[in-house]
């Protein structure tokens, strides 16, 4: 059934995993290959504070407390200055599930124009993991890229980016490219395995890291129609076509109160991963970007972002950044070092005793040590069989 999560077919070269090698050298490849490495404070990107474990904020006068949360890492950022407002183990890595689209979209999409054509054939949706969320895309049919990307953002369709990752020279290309982009924006908690984010063993990214994603993909004015369309009619065969709707419970209002002004991101499900979801919405010119991840089940990540985003509108500057988000290093001018290893993100600082709430000073986030460019190994495992949205 289109849209699904459910597949009949599992081809054997569904089973692979992948592990990302940054430098040289095979010391530098195994020691990639490892779960992601703890960093010191001094190299936390964007600033000490978000290395640090358990909840960061900078509370000024008359400014409300955060909201409890269930979720394992969150943060809030304030779209247009790059300031984190407020986080909870911001740089934990931890499997982003189809929230890592983003970056295949922040990856792929500038490649093509909307208008092109693809045929797509049985080795286009050859390798889709089973299990996988699918947007009902038939071999023989032709699509334009429009319609894939709808496939993408609305149905989160796993065969949508297996056709689109074909299209830009295969699945092993399209992960080395997502790979050297998370390294460009310094999301260097990401290990990307697979472009469309199913449970593979040793995908990882951050709560720090997939904002990174929403906001560098929320520069293209096609990623951000995307990601805040609601339903669209698609391809069916022939000249009929169906409806997809979005996925993004807080746009559609399916199960949930939609927030008002939504612009969107991106959710994701996996039984292994668990709920994530990155959503930006903005309210009286001003956008915030939220990401919680494996907050628990049903609409817990829906209910705990709306939270998030009404404390981060309601505290305006009554509060004072714990952290930045970084600019991305092909952004910055020749001349200046790199913040990934400098001092701490401006408002990084500890703070007055009054302005502090649950710091804990005692751990640092997972960061990954990935950086420079890419050399990428494959091989190949048995799939999960796991559900993914």
């Amino acid at each position: 059934m289109p849209g699904t999560a459910s597949s009949p077919q599992q081809p054997s070269s569904s089973r692979f995993s992948r592990r990302a090698a940054l430098g040289l050298g095979a010391g530098a490849a195994a020691a990639l290959a490892l779960p992601a490495q703890r960093a010191s404070a001094a190299q936390v990107v964007g600033g000490t504070r978000l290395g640090a474990s358990g909840v960061q904020v900078r509370r000024g006068a008359g400014a409300p407390k955060v909201p409890a949360l269930k979720a394992r890492a969150w943060l809030v950022a304030d779209n247009d200055s790059g300031e984190v407002l407020a986080s909870c183990n911001a740089h934990k890595a931890l499997a982003p599930a189809s929230t890592l689209k983003m970056l295949f979209a922040d990856t792929v999409l500038p490649k093509f124009d909307s208008t092109d054509q693809h045929k797509v054939t049985a080795a286009d949706l050859a390798g889709i993991p089973y299990g996988s969320s699918l947007v009902g895309i038939q071999a023989g049919t032709t699509y334009t890229v429009h319609q894939l990307w709808q496939g993408v953002f609305l149905r989160s369709g796993n065969d949508a980016v297996h056709v689109l990752a074909h299209m830009n020279g295969g699945v092993d290309e399209t992960v080395a490219q997502m790979q050297a982009r998370a390294a460009d924006l310094q999301a260097n908690d990401t290990h990307v395995v697979s472009p469309d984010g199913f449970d593979h063993k040793g995908q990882l990214s951050s709560a720090y890291d997939l904002t990174l994603f929403a906001r560098a993909g929320l520069k293209n004015d096609d990623f951000r129609g995307y990601c805040s369309t609601r339903v669209a009619d698609f391809p069916a065969g022939g000249s009929k076509t169906f409806q997809i709707q979005n996925t993004d419970r807080l746009l559609t209002g399916q199960g949930v109160t939609p927030y008002r002004g939504l612009i969107g991101v991106k959710n994701g499900y996996t039984t292994n991963a668990g709920n994530t979801f990155t959503g930006a919405a903005t309210r009286d010119g001003r956008t915030l970007l939220v990401t919680v991840m494996h907050p628990g089940a049903g609409a817990e990540v829906y209910e705990e972002t709306a939270a998030l985003l009404d404390w981060g509108f309601s505290a305006g500057a009554r509060v004072s950044a714990v952290g930045e988000l970084v600019v991305p290093l092909s952004e910055q001018p020749r001349s200046s070092a790199s913040p990934a290893a400098g001092a701490p993100a401006s408002g990084g600082g500890s703070g007055s005793a009054e302005h502090r709430e649950e710091w804990a000073l005692g751990g640092s986030a997972a960061v990954a040590a990935l950086a420079g460019g890419s050399l990428l190994a494959l091989r190949r495992r048995r799939p999960t069989g796991r559900r993914r949205a």
